[in-house]
């Protein structure tokens, strides 16, 4: 992992819309010349057709880079009941622990930076960022073992600046950057006065945070990327911090004498 930047794209529900704005953020970047990897550490509410796994946000995360590549490498934990992944695993008969969603995700991302892979990685939780990733661990961990910073995703509607200023605190108390927070029209209006005004107001309460776009609703992911391509990903993605310092004290480390 060492110098690969990343995003990871959370949100603070389920249903906002977290894939579709992972995949236009990674389609927008694979466009400008960028080598994209996708990474879905734990993919709920997958099926099996004819022996093979398939997964609609793996694939529409594959898609967004127009790349082949196999579905593991992508989502390398792929389980059916469309749940959080620990009681998907429970209900399936093998409980999920969190040291093996960690080194899968390592895993994979190393696989991505092999030569010629990715540059940048686009990594996309499940649910909400406390949402339960495995036993006894939330997204949220997931997200501070990686280091990458963080797209919140959001709705636009009423209870929005509720949820993302949650979200907000609950990343700063544990250290995490902030790329910024997407809203993003999930579904036809339903509070048109709510989302006239929650940009201007959350972005009062969101600080040094920046509300990077404000998405109505749309099924075409060409009009999703279009509303975020002119947004600098590159430069919002940065190399995990817990990497960089691991190889710097590799650096320092003397030489044994003799040596």
């Amino acid at each position: 992992m060492a110098g690969l930047r990343g995003l990871f794209v959370t949100g603070t529900d389920t249903g906002v819309g977290k894939t579709r704005v992972a995949s236009a953020i990674a389609s927008a970047l694979s466009a400008s010349g960028v080598r994209v990897g996708v990474l879905k550490p734990a993919a709920t509410g997958a099926e099996r057709v004819d022996g093979a796994w398939r997964s609609g946000d793996a694939e529409a995360l594959i898609a967004a880079i127009g790349r082949d590549v196999p579905i593991d490498r992508v989502a390398p934990i792929l389980l059916e009941a469309p749940l959080a992944p620990p009681v998907a695993a429970r209900l399936a008969g093998a409980p999920l622990g969190f040291p093996r969603v960690l080194e899968s995700s390592r895993s994979a991302i190393g696989w991505w930076a092999g030569p010629g892979g990715a540059e940048l990685m686009v990594v996309e939780g499940v649910g909400g960022l406390l949402c339960p990733m495995a036993e006894g661990a939330t997204v949220a961990d997931l997200a501070v073992a990686l280091d990458f910073p963080l797209v919140v995703v959001a709705r636009r509607g009423l209870g929005t600046l509720n949820h993302t200023l949650l979200t907000v605190e609950a990343a700063r108390g544990r250290g995490l950057r902030l790329a910024g927070v997407v809203l993003n029209g999930s579904e036809p209006t339903a509070d048109p006065l709510a989302e006239r005004t929650n940009p201007a107001e959350l972005s009062r309460w969101l600080g040094e945070v920046p509300l990077l776009a404000d998405l109505p609703f749309s099924p075409d992911l060409a009009a999703l990327r279009a509303g975020m391509s002119d947004l600098d990903w590159y430069g919002r993605a940065a190399p995990s911090r817990l990497v960089v310092a691991e190889d710097r004290a590799i650096d320092r480390e003397p030489t044994p004498p003799g040596r």
